[in-house]
């Protein structure tokens, strides 16, 4: 991806340890690079927090980003980091407003990939429309970390008509996917060193804010819950979800949409790709009256041209989660046991 921002010339071609002193070095990296890609009012106090004003309910997140390769197929650390915070407050039925962005990198990091790594932040935070406006950079010695790991914590103001909420999910509900699944954790997959393999498939990384916010103006608290599958997958959300309302949940294999290659991907590697990390979809519980015409809107967005109505709600069987497949049987399926896939976000 050919990057927006022209990279100013830096006294250094790499971070060093220096960078992380809190000294002259530290100050160049942040003066040159930080605080002169990302400026905005609040940004531009450089106090160790920021001060604003909210009116109304509040939503708060926060995550850390350790994925590897930090650059993969269809994105890299950077937006992955904003895209993830920001669709956490969306899940909450939240509008974000604004994010912290913390870094830490590893001794050696080009300034070259830093630079990437900042334009795609920028792009991201650009696209979901929110700012950055407080941080914290620290530099550890080669060897103690995995090029840069980096953490955003955000906050955003709950959508007026938003009752998101566990509790409020009834028998006869219907489940959506906004997407096709496992598309992100393939995209991993498929350059990490030893398991590298050819195929087109991109991250589904992206905001979902806007789509969640048009939808919420739309249905209001008919939309009952909503969460992004990212690790553990749909199979994971959905599990914890069940086991929070003591309703069952049931699924149709028919219905789950996923990409030919994605699938073939997971056949090869002997993966489910219910259990498959995703960064780009939501999973929406509904009430049933108005699952299709939400289902019908979402599919003119433009992240749920897939999208599905992957199943339901009952009371046949408490807690669990079961699925028909494509013969007709049904299993359960349970929680994801360990770690699937590795430093996956």
């Amino acid at each position: 991806m050919e990057l927006q921002c022209p990279m100013p010339k830096f006294d250094f071609d790499v971070i060093t340890l220096g960078h992380g002193s809190g000294g002259l070095l530290t100050h160049k990296l942040l003066q040159s690079g930080v605080f002169d890609i990302f400026k905005n009012e609040l940004l531009n106090q450089q106090h160790d927090g920021a001060s604003f004003s909210l009116n109304g309910r509040v939503a708060f997140s926060t995550d850390s980003y350790v994925i590897t390769p930090a650059f993969f197929p269809g994105g890299n650390i950077g937006e992955l980091a904003i895209n993830g915070t920001v669709n956490d407050l969306a899940m909450c039925g939240a509008i974000p407003q604004y994010l912290s962005l913390s870094f830490i990198i590893e001794e050696g990091l080009t300034m070259k990939e830093f630079w990437e790594i900042l334009v795609h932040i920028k792009e991201a935070t650009q696209k979901a429309k929110i700012k950055i406006v407080t941080g914290d950079t620290k530099v550890v010695e080669k060897g103690k970390g995995d090029k840069i790991f980096i953490n955003t914590s955000g906050v955003g103001l709950i959508h007026p008509k938003a009752n998101i909420h566990h509790n409020n999910i009834r028998p006869g509900d219907k489940i959506i996917i906004s997407g096709n699944i496992a598309t992100h954790g393939i995209a991993i997959m498929s350059v990490r060193k030893g398991l590298e393999f050819e195929t087109t498939i991109e991250s589904d990384t992206t905001n979902l804010n806007h789509t969640i916010e048009k939808l919420l103006d739309r249905f209001g608290n008919d939309i009952k819950f909503l969460r992004d599958p990212t690790r553990g997958g749909v199979a994971s959300v959905l599990n914890e979800i069940a086991e929070l309302t003591s309703l069952g949940f049931e699924l149709d294999q028919k219905s789950i949409p996923v990409d030919e290659q994605v699938e073939g991907a997971c056949e090869m590697l002997g993966l489910d790709p219910l259990y498959v990390a995703n960064e780009g979809l939501f999973v929406a519980v509904v009430a049933k009256e108005i699952a299709d015409e939400l289902l019908s809107l979402l599919r003119y967005d433009e992240n749920g041209a897939t999208a599905a109505i992957i199943g339901e709600v009952n009371t046949e069987h408490p807690g669990k989660v079961l699925m028909k497949s494509r013969i007709g049987g049904r299993r359960v399926v349970n929680y994801l046991t360990g770690e699937q896939l590795p430093r996956i976000c």
